[in-house]
């Protein structure tokens, strides 16, 4: 093998070449098939071989590759920013595109701070996030994220940021609480950080409605996401909801927060937007926030080269179109059901399964190493990384991850299947981890 100039994501992993994919499947270059039961990062939602978005790339590709928006807009992204708005929650007006979750994010964050200068509030500038949550890669995406490991040697570099706690009952709830009073309890740290810093110094509230790979697709109780847009519309801090990873159909709802019965004033999304067919991302605003830029400075200091980029735009058009015309998310719902079903079965009494969550086609078993004390594994173990080596063995692709707990202790998996998968492959996928875990657990 000729040494690689590639800088991987591991320098001492060895990893298989990527040939083809074809519906739920990835192929190597040996011919060895891998069910797609994470969807890469839930990002494969419409699987690797969905002929109407290939065709939709290529036809945009013969027409338009690119056109910067500095100069030009491009009907894809019209055409999209139009369809995502009409299903869009609450009163979300407009659509900036963006490539990838991260710059989502950054461009949240940047506009949250921009709406409050231009609305003749410039002293707010302090973003409230959660611990253990995760918003990106890039700055300050990592400094509002929660995710201690990630963070850990960056640390000197990131912005200063507030982190309240998250809303993860299995391990946090004690049994003299029920879920609501624990939830109406979590969900009011962000009133008491927000007098904290002075009631009106916070710009925005940043949360994942259902937190993807730091905990393990972790929804909230209910009642809680209620609470935080009560205490976001009283004291003036704009809500910004990260739907990058549990957006787009994953949870059974186009936006995963029409599950908790809110509407954000700034909604983040990619993966699932662009299904891995493109990098596409987009963030969008409340006509309110809009509306105070067009009537103040009318523009918005932030900007990347590729933002509505025609071609990802394109895709992304195929992709939301996919999704809504065989109304994928409904089909989420079911499939989510049966997919529970099966975990519970094969896990629910699992000496090292401590708990089983999440909605739709977005679930995650926590390991522990006592179910009845709910302890992890001792961190030294690597359980996370010796699960996700046993099941792609076993030809299958899941987002095992350590620090569930704390960012160290507390390991996970997450599954996010596409959603065209059937009954019968997400059976398949449970078998797969099933012995995947086997393998882990006698080996210890």
């Amino acid at each position: 093998m000729t040494r690689s100039h590639v800088f991987p994501r591991h320098c001492h992993a060895a990893l298989p070449t990527a040939v083809g994919g074809e519906g739920c499947y990835l192929i190597d270059a040996d011919g060895k098939r891998y069910f797609d039961g994470s969807g890469g990062a839930a990002v494969s939602c419409l699987g690797h071989s969905n002929a109407r978005v290939r065709e939709a790339i290529k036809a945009q590709v013969d027409q338009l590759a690119f056109a910067h928006t500095g100069f030009f807009t491009s009907d894809p992204a019209e055409k999209l920013a139009d369809l995502l708005i009409a299903n869009a929650p609450g009163d979300l007006d407009r659509v900036y595109f963006v490539s990838g979750g991260s710059e989502a994010v950054e461009s949240a964050i940047k506009l949250a701070r921009q709406y409050h200068v231009e609305n003749g509030e410039p002293q707010r500038r302090h973003l409230i996030a959660r611990r253990q949550s995760y918003h990106g890669n890039t700055i300050g995406a990592l400094s509002a994220g929660g995710n201690a490991w990630r963070r850990q040697q960056f640390g000197p570099l990131l912005v200063e940021m507030s982190h309240i706690a998250p809303c993860y009952e299995y391990a946090d709830r004690p049994e003299d609480e029920t879920p609501e009073a624990y939830g109406q309890r979590v969900a009011n740290e962000l009133e008491a950080e927000i007098l904290r810093l002075g009631e009106d110094s916070v710009m925005a509230f940043i949360a994942e409605p259902v937190v993807g790979a730091t905990l393990g697709a972790v929804p909230a109780v209910p009642g809680y996401f209620k609470r935080l847009r009560e205490i976001c519309d009283r004291y003036g801090v704009l809500l910004i909801l990260d739907e990058v990873m549990c957006g787009m159909g994953r949870t059974g709802h186009l936006f995963a927060c029409d599950g908790d019965g809110i509407a954000p004033d700034i909604l983040c999304i990619a993966k699932g937007l662009g299904a891995g067919y493109q990098p596409i991302g987009a963030m969008l605003c409340s006509a309110r926030i809009y509306d105070t830029i067009a009537a103040g400075t009318g523009f918005f200091q932030h900007g990347h080269t590729y933002i509505g980029h025609p071609v990802a735009a394109a895709a992304g058009l195929a992709v939301v179109s996919e999704l809504l015309e065989r109304d994928l998310p409904a089909q989420v719902r079911t499939r989510g059901q049966h997919l529970q079903a099966a975990l519970e079965q094969r896990f629910g009494q699992h000496a090292h399964v401590g708990d089983i969550r999440g909605r739709g086609l977005f679930q995650g078993i926590e390991f522990v190493a006592d179910r009845g004390t709910k302890a992890p594994f001792d961190p030294a173990l690597g359980i996370a990384g010796k699960v996700k080596k046993a099941a792609f063995a076993e030809g299958l692709i899941c987002y095992p991850m350590p620090g569930t707990r704390d960012g160290r202790h507390g390991d996970h998996v997450l599954l996010a299947p596409p959603f065209i998968a059937t009954e019968a492959e997400l059976d398949e996928m449970v078998d797969r981890l099933s012995r995947a875990v086997d393998t882990v657990i006698l080996g210890l």
